[in-house]
């Protein structure tokens, strides 16, 4: 399992570097997103090493920062966070990973798979934006991903019951589409530039 998380995130780390995503970064409007990310979200992610509960509860964030810099910058910069939080809560290079892949990586590529589909079969409107690919799929991208990295680690005698995990993973999810639901209908309206996914010729567009 650990192989095929390392490969596939090499992969993503590849494919997110062939399209030269620093690029970006030059042009100066996303480097605040970034740096915001690098500084605050390690500590989320390693809160859970630095207070362990018998149920890990976990905020992503990664939707979010899929939505600020765009697939191809943030991945890098997720794995950024995930080493930073390794550091932070000092764990294992094997928990690194699997923080960079499944609360990380997964989640934010879920999240462009949203993406996609609200902008193909959606109306142009920022409430389709905010309510629906900020909020409704960063709820279900990142209970998705929560749901799945359980699954892979059900085999684990440290799992309790399986209802109430998903209750909690249920209720955590919430929390990450609500927040970035909120933080993207303030960007919208005043700082569209921090948005790589906003477009105002698509979401404003009359037709």
């Amino acid at each position: 399992m650990q192989l095929l998380q390392a490969t596939l995130l090499v992969l993503a780390l590849a494919a997110a570097l062939s399209v030269r995503p620093w690029r970006m970064l030059a042009a100066g409007r996303l480097l605040g997103p970034a740096l915001a990310t690098l500084v605050l979200l390690p500590w989320m992610w390693a809160l859970p090493a630095l207070t362990p509960m018998p149920l890990s509860l976990r905020w992503s964030g990664a939707c979010l920062v899929l939505l600020m810099l765009g697939w191809p910058l943030a991945v890098p910069v997720l794995l950024a966070v995930a080493l930073l939080a390794g550091l932070i809560g000092k764990l294992a290079p094997a928990e690194m990973l699997l923080l960079a892949f499944w609360q990380g990586v997964l989640p934010a590529t879920l999240a462009l798979a949203t993406g996609w589909a609200v902008r193909r079969w959606l109306p142009r409107n920022p409430f389709v934006y905010i309510l629906v690919r900020a909020f409704m799929g960063t709820l279900l991208c990142a209970f998705a991903a929560a749901w799945l990295w359980q699954q892979a680690l059900s085999a684990s005698p440290a799992m309790i019951d399986t209802m109430a995990s998903n209750i909690a993973l249920w209720l955590m999810a919430w929390s990450d589409g609500i927040v970035t639901g909120m933080l993207a209908a303030v960007f919208v309206a005043y700082r569209p530039e921090w948005l790589a996914t906003w477009s105002d010729r698509h979401y404003l567009s009359p037709t």
